[in-house]
């Protein structure tokens, strides 16, 4: 099949930062201290499953950020040598899901219905009735389905939650396999890890493994023939529409996060180390950029770059195209009226650095400023860096909700979790009430939110100590395997 990749803007900058993660993953195995710290973040049992929930986030927006045009059949007196393209971009996870993207309805349905919500006219027998009409996909493959849904879907639910949880035990051995070496032996590593005697917390994630393959598999048996969590109003299946949303919460938690770097981190290193009229000057930049009240201001920049995106439709071949260039400039405004409070924290840090013992020897050996900012201030400043970056990565995704839900947020055409929000507040005052759309949001929404945090205490306990001392927590012990 003939098709054209198509590079959206979200797309660079996400490959981007997938390659700036390994570079740094490469980096951090061969720095023994940095090697040690990330070795603290996965001791937390906490920081370790969260982190592999973040991941299996992460793979579904790989697979979103690959865009393509297929190729449309050709029509008579169309040049053999000239391809027209479907004007709609698909992406891998689009492939992914083409069956469940296809099972579109006329309106709503319930989570796992074979009737639709709404009454309708229809004929039956011969005669016109109004009653609640049998869906076109869910539960098509039923003959009787007072008599057979029941039964169909329990199997279908027990099934492949045994198999996810038959891949959860083949995980546990494989993994069991290779502590062999360290454990005397495989028998015995097993033992290790359901006595929670390995030096991670191992026993912890393989049982948050279980639960995500039991779910999936739960989930994954059960939507090639049902809508899990029920269609929307225009028919489409609920929950396509939150997985396609993952992509949408890490473009704007990420590139949101990332454009306040480098403001927030020269500013602040400037404003720390010169002091006098520089340090007074920025003081005043961020101030004045605090009184603003934020949604206002990102309000009225998201609208002139909506006007400018009107204005110029020639820009673009595609929707996806424009929907992609809103997203993106939205993660610039929210980077560049953002960055106060990290500009905030890297200016007292410098405040702190310039009067101690290395950088007082680095500028009586006549060290340029330059050169003392570089290597001597920056490094020290990296960790506050990273346990803000990743704290504001879920305050960003709520913000992007909130956003979409006034009206100012991502494209309509977009999936986002503020979009089913909005789309799901007239609905939630009907009759009957539409739930499950706000429901599949905001579970989505909860999980990504709160694996990120969580991921983000580990970060700080692991990369800041200080902060262990203001909050109680368990003491993380180093566990060492008995011996064979």
């Amino acid at each position: 099949m003939d098709f054209k990749f198509v590079l959206l803007w979200t797309d660079v900058a996400l490959w981007a930062l997938f390659v700036a993660l390994i570079g740094y993953g490469v980096r951090v195995t061969r720095a023994p201290h940095l090697r040690a710290t990330w070795e603290k973040v996965l001791r937390d049992p906490a920081a370790l499953c969260s982190a592999l929930v973040l991941l299996l986030f992460l793979g579904v927006t790989a697979l979103d950020s690959v865009h393509f045009r297929r190729a449309l059949a050709a029509s008579a007196g169309q040049a053999a040598d000239k391809s027209f393209y479907d004007p709609r971009a698909e992406s891998l996870l689009d492939l992914v899901l083409e069956r469940q993207i296809r099972m579109r309805e006329s309106t709503y349905s319930q989570p796992l219905a074979y009737l639709a919500t709404i009454k309708q006219t229809f004929m039956r027998n011969g005669d016109p009735v109004r009653d609640y009409p049998r869906l076109e996909h869910g539960g098509a493959h039923l003959l009787d389905p007072a008599r057979d849904w029941r039964g169909d879907v329990t199997g279908r639910a027990i099934g492949g939650a045994i198999g996810g949880l038959a891949v959860a035990l083949l995980c546990s051995l494989g993994t069991a396999w290779l502590l062999r070496r360290s454990h005397g032996g495989t028998l015995q590593a097993w033992r290790d890890l359901g006595r929670d005697r390995t030096h991670l917390p191992l026993r912890a994630l393989l049982l948050t493994l279980t639960v995500i393959c039991v779910l999936g598999g739960a989930v994954g048996a059960l939507m090639g023939h049902y809508h899990v969590f029920g269609t929307d109003r225009t028919g489409n299946d609920v929950l396509v529409q939150a997985i396609k949303s993952v992509r949408t919460a890490f473009v704007i938690g990420t590139l949101s996060t990332l454009a306040t770097l480098p403001i927030a981190v020269t500013l602040g290193i400037l404003a720390g180390y010169f002091r006098g009229w520089v340090d007074e000057l920025v003081q005043y930049l961020y101030t004045t950029l605090s009184s603003v009240p934020s949604v206002l201001l990102i309000a009225a920049c998201v609208l002139m770059v909506q006007v400018g995106l009107d204005k110029h439709p020639e820009w673009f071949e595609t929707g996806a195209e424009r929907s992609d260039l809103k997203v993106f400039m939205l993660c610039a405004i929210l980077g560049l009226t953002g960055w106060a409070t990290l500009c905030r924290l890297v200016r007292a840090e410098t405040l702190k650095l310039r009067e101690l013992d290395f950088v007082q020897a680095a500028t009586a050996f006549g060290v340029g400023d330059a050169r003392i900012m570089g290597r001597h201030i920056l490094p020290n400043v990296v960790h506050l860096v990273l346990i803000t970056t990743v704290l504001n990565f879920s305050d960003l995704i709520l913000y992007e909700a909130v956003l979409t839900y006034v009206g100012v947020g991502v494209d309509p055409s977009t999936s986002s979790f503020g979009g089913m929000i909005n789309l799901a507040r007239n609905e939630m005052s009907g009759d009957p009430v539409v739930w499950w759309s706000f429901a599949a949001a905001f579970g989505f929404m909860v999980a990504l939110v709160l694996a990120a945090n969580l991921f983000a205490d580990g970060v700080r306990d692991a990369f800041d100590p200080r902060s262990r001392a203001l909050r109680p927590r368990l003491a993380l012990r180093k566990k060492t395997p008995e011996p064979a």
